[in-house]
């Protein structure tokens, strides 16, 4: 008599010994999920998935810099004059260790900030503030007098700091002057200088097209800060200085590099041990937004940077209660199961346009994914690093 299976995608976050540069990483990832299975009493399956955060990686590859690294950079392809900071996100974990780098290499600092909120959400100021104020912020510039004249003083949500106070207070610490505005648009830092920096992670190739067009003379974007080793430091060739993290007061962990061979290591690994054929990915942030707060999780430049071929593309799914409201809506019970179970055997390879699979979130996998896992190891204390997910690409149909 076969058993009905009754459980579909399950997410577990797996222990692993903290990791130093150096390290075994993928013997000793591939060891922890194994040893896992073994003492709670699972077993590997083809086409789970082991995702392990992109810290780790960097940390095992010891890719880190020094605020002097960032300021060696910037003063190399800045000249130590003065720089316009544009688009930074309000983070002291993501981008004031890295503003102190840029302050120490320039001589000023003009820092337009976007306002209501930075690009991932992180509020200035509230929209009803704004409102109440007469203010265009699609259009108005305002300066730092007028911000306070009109805001007063804002502490954000969550960390209650006052980033415009907070990231004024850093540059001037670093020996530099500064100059703080607030803007949306590109184009009015180049009444400013004609030296511009670039900090927005997502939006950052229209912006430095802007720019150069507009005639900005120097134009960069944190991805062209420490694309190679300054001085013997870390580096990320692809994203700079975009998604590296507080590591110390004066360093900051870079965005891992070169973890291809890594991801595939651990599948060989797992497919040595087990015989089954498993994918891996390393994953940063997740690509979801806060409902409360009204942040935008996704700080780094990509939810995962290196995953094994079978993570390619995006979901190709039948939405289940649009078929039994709609197809089958005269079924019920095992006719209902069967008549669906049939559509998902039979569905085509490409449902772009069919009305049954609307909703069903045509996202890359490697975001879908990606998000569960920084959902499931979380960002502190839980020691869950790695994460196997099981069954994410099963349907209805398997038993």
């Amino acid at each position: 008599m076969s058993t009905e299976r009754r459980v579909g995608t399950v997410s577990r976050g797996i222990r692993l010994p903290i990791i130093r540069q150096g390290d075994d990483l993928a013997g000793i990832v591939a060891g922890s999920v194994l040893e896992a299975a073994k003492s709670e009493g699972f077993e590997i399956r083809d086409r789970d998935v082991i995702a392990i955060t992109e810290s780790i990686v960097a940390r095992s590859q010891g890719n880190y810099a020094s605020v002097d690294d960032i300021a060696a950079d910037v003063r190399k392809k800045f000249g130590g004059g003065t720089v316009g900071v544009i688009n930074p996100i309000l983070s002291r974990n993501r981008f004031a260790i890295c503003l102190r780098g840029i302050a120490r290499g320039a001589s000023k600092i003009v820092l337009m900030l976007n306002y209501p909120s930075d690009e991932v959400g992180n509020e200035l100021v509230s929209l009803d503030k704004i409102d109440e104020a007469g203010v265009n912020p699609y259009s108005d510039v305002l300066t730092l007098e007028r911000y306070r004249e009109l805001f007063g003083v804002n502490k954000h949500e969550f960390t209650g700091v006052d980033y415009v106070e907070y990231y004024g207070n850093l540059i001037r610490e670093e020996g530099a002057e500064v100059e703080i505005i607030f803007a949306n648009q590109p184009r009015t830092i180049l009444n400013y200088t004609d030296c511009v920096l670039a900090c927005d992670i997502h939006t950052r190739a229209r912006t430095k097209r802007i720019l150069k067009a507009a005639g900005g003379r120097i134009v960069l974007g944190l991805d062209d800060i420490l694309n190679e080793s300054v001085n013997g430091s870390g580096f990320n060739e692809n994203y700079g200085l975009l998604g590296s993290n507080k590591s110390t007061e004066s360093k900051v962990k870079l965005f891992p590099r070169a973890a291809q061979g890594l991801v595939e290591e651990i599948q060989a690994l797992v497919k040595n041990a087990t015989g089954k054929h498993v994918e891996v990915m390393v994953y940063g942030d997740g690509a979801f937004k806060d409902p409360k707060g009204k942040i935008w999780e996704l700080a780094d430049p990509v939810v995962s940077p290196f995953y094994t071929d079978g993570l390619e593309g995006t979901p190709n799914e039948l939405k289940l209660k649009y078929l039994a409201d709609n197809d089958y809506k005269d079924l019920s019970g095992d006719a209902l199961k069967e008549a669906i179970s049939r559509s998902i055997k039979a569905k085509q390879s490409n449902l772009v346009g069919n009305m049954a699979s609307q909703g069903t979130t045509p996202r890359r996998l490697t975001d879908l994914i990606g998000s569960l896992c920084d959902l499931t190891s979380g960002s502190g204390d839980k020691g869950t690093p790695v994460v196997l997910v099981q069954g994410y690409f099963d349907n209805y149909t398997n038993s």
